[in-house]
């Protein structure tokens, strides 16, 4: 990860939602524990799937949200470390292989390891995110998580690799410049909200992270202590206020209220009694009308079952079923609704759980939230990359995005 100039400057984590801009303030105590000082949020106009499609409204977004988190925890925002998700974001696995010139494995040779491994095709429109070490093998010694020091003639390495739009990520740092702060590491948002709702067990004996989100669903499917897989689903939380409102013809800021307030993937609607009812505006704005909360019950149900439908093939076809001990961790904004791991485990057919942000001190009234679990975690995830002594392997290689940024300032 590019190092921070200031060492004195809070890490702050920037999450530029679909639905919502979230700054998460926080700071490392005396014991190296991350600490949350200041949170700000505010609606996010100016995005589409994780996209930035208006730039005037996102760095509107984003000077709003970024204030309100400079109230609180009193510190001028300077620097970000942003996440980055959309349907435009794609993973892949790479093998990488190097003799070893001092027959001895050195931090060098998984530089150059590393490199190897991403002399793949990439298209010129797309630029490398992440490269993620998976494990190493010296000679034919194979699992091996930090190859330093072990004496050998040949290391290779598995690798998982994101790649990402070009110009999707050129115009998210373009709208952090305009709202007068500078990027210093772009993250994968599921690998960010990972770090925040995972837990280490979960992640050696295999889990898959779903971050549920106004845009998209993100997933990230995590065995033997290493990301193996990341994907995006282009349906989120969006699609279902665009569902209600269509199936009971109310205004679409009716139908998310009627989600946030009344939904629920309860999966035997038939039960609920057939004249509750639940009075909104109509489409006209004009005369209330009632709507039946079965009705609404039935819509949210259908579409997350094509949902989570959709996650199961995509684990069938990458040979994931049978092989997650741990389940599935739900987190995001649109994960919160009523009934969600009910229904999540009906369809995927495993267990299911809801993350929220974990191991951090301070404002843990506030951040103990899904919403929180991108933001909390690109904070967690600059603190392990600044901790001195992180073993070599585990999210702290050469940082791509210093390549990336010398790219983008050509640009600008």
């Amino acid at each position: 990860m590019a190092q921070r100039k200031n060492k004195s400057l809070p890490i702050v984590g920037l999450d530029i939602g679909t639905t919502k801009v979230s700054v998460v303030v926080g700071e490392l105590d005396l014991n190296g524990e991350v600490e949350i000082i200041g949170v700000g949020n505010h609606p996010s106009h100016g995005l589409k799937r994780g996209v930035v499609v208006n730039i005037e409204k996102t760095v509107d977004s984003i000077q709003n949200a970024a204030e309100k988190a400079e109230r609180m925890s009193g510190h001028v925002i300077k620097e970000v470390i942003v996440g980055i998700a959309g349907g435009h974001i794609k993973g892949m696995n790479g093998h990488g292989m190097v003799t070893l010139r001092d027959k001895e494995v050195t931090s060098k040779d998984i530089e150059r390891v590393i490199e190897s491994a991403n002399a793949l095709l990439i298209p010129a429109e797309r630029e490398i995110i992440h490269a993620i070490p998976q494990d190493y093998t010296v000679d034919r010694e194979s699992g091996i998580k930090d190859p330093v020091g072990i004496h050998g003639l040949k290391l290779e390495a598995d690798v998982h690799i994101v790649t990402g739009d070009v110009t999707a990520a050129r115009n998210i740092i373009k709208c952090i410049e305009m709202s007068g702060m500078l990027s210093v590491d772009m993250v994968l948002e599921q690998i960010a909200s990972s770090e925040a709702v995972l837990t280490a067990d979960e992640r050696e004996i295999g889990v898959a992270m779903i971050d549920f989100g106004g845009g998209t669903c993100d997933i990230a499917v995590f065995m033997n202590g290493s990301v193996k897989y990341t994907e995006s689903i282009t349906l989120g939380g969006d699609h279902l206020d665009r569902d209600i409102a269509f199936g009971l013809s109310v205004p679409l800021p009716e139908a998310r209220k009627l989600k946030e307030n009344h939904g629920t993937t309860m999966t035997k609607p038939n039960e609920m009694p057939s004249d509750e009812r639940i009075e909104v505006k109509s489409a006209s704005g004009h005369i209330p009308k009632n709507v039946l909360k079965r009705d609404l019950t039935t819509i949210i149900q259908l579409r997350m079952e094509e949902i989570f439908t959709l996650i199961k093939k995509e684990f069938l076809k990458k040979g994931f079923t049978g092989m997650l001990p741990a389940g599935v961790v739900l987190t995001g904004g649109s994960s919160k609704m009523r009934e969600m791991t009910t229904l999540a485990e009906q369809v995927l057919d495993m267990p299911v759980r809801i993350g929220i942000p974990r191991d951090v001190n301070g404002l843990t009234e506030i951040i103990t939230d899904p919403i929180y679990s991108t933001g909390v975690g690109l904070v967690k995830y600059a603190s392990l990359n600044e901790e001195p002594g992180v073993p070599a392997g585990v999210l702290r290689q050469k940082n791509v995005f210093t390549r990336m940024k010398g790219w983008f300032n050509e640009f600008f």
